[in-house]
């Protein structure tokens, strides 16, 4: 692979879940964990890294966790940041089951010589656990980021909104509650 179009992923697949009752990305959808589909989403990716708790799926995935566990996604991404090697890196929810190889492969073409890209949905919402990154960007910006938000770290980097067809089954879909898990199985 060019060096150039070389890219990892880091999938946060740590949060508490609170509205969820469960391991979230353990949760099955047409058979298979959500954790599963969004590592297929990147399955371009030089190098997997979760961050999470460890779990008998995604085997060769470096796994690390946030400090401390459960902590938010700015420092889950702090921490899967440090294991990215790539120039550019793939940044996913790890609940994102109708995420595919193409849209994550739109997002990186979009980024262009930006900063990155970033799906939005219907309704023109960032969704920020969807996009691709420049590695060296997101370092810039977490050196000088105290703040718990994604938004507040990653929207004065204007990334590229990036709008897919959202069909019956949007790429941006993630299931944070037992009845989006319920939906999702249905339109799958």
């Amino acid at each position: 692979m060019d060096a150039g179009a070389a890219f990892d992923a880091v999938l946060l697949a740590g949060g508490r879940a609170r509205r969820f009752g469960a391991d979230k990305p353990a949760a099955p959808v047409g058979g298979r964990p959500l954790i599963e589909w969004a590592a297929a989403a990147a399955s371009g990716a030089s190098r997997l890294i979760v961050v999470g708790p460890r779990r008998d799926v995604l085997a060769g995935a470096v796994v690390v966790r946030e400090d401390p566990p459960g902590a938010g996604p700015v420092p889950a991404l702090r921490a899967g940041l440090a294991e990215v090697r790539a120039p550019r890196l793939a940044l996913l929810a790890a609940d994102l089951p109708f995420l595919r190889p193409a849209h994550v492969a739109a997002l990186l073409a979009a980024m262009a010589e930006g900063a990155g890209a970033v799906l939005v949905d219907e309704d023109g919402r960032e969704q920020w656990l969807a996009g691709c990154w420049r590695a060296d960007a997101l370092r810039t910006a977490l050196a000088g980021y105290d703040g718990a938000s994604l938004r507040g770290l990653l929207g004065p980097l204007d990334p590229v909104p990036v709008t897919l067809p959202a069909g019956t089954r949007p790429a941006w879909y993630d299931c944070d509650t037992p009845e989006q898990l319920a939906a999702a199985e249905r339109l799958l």
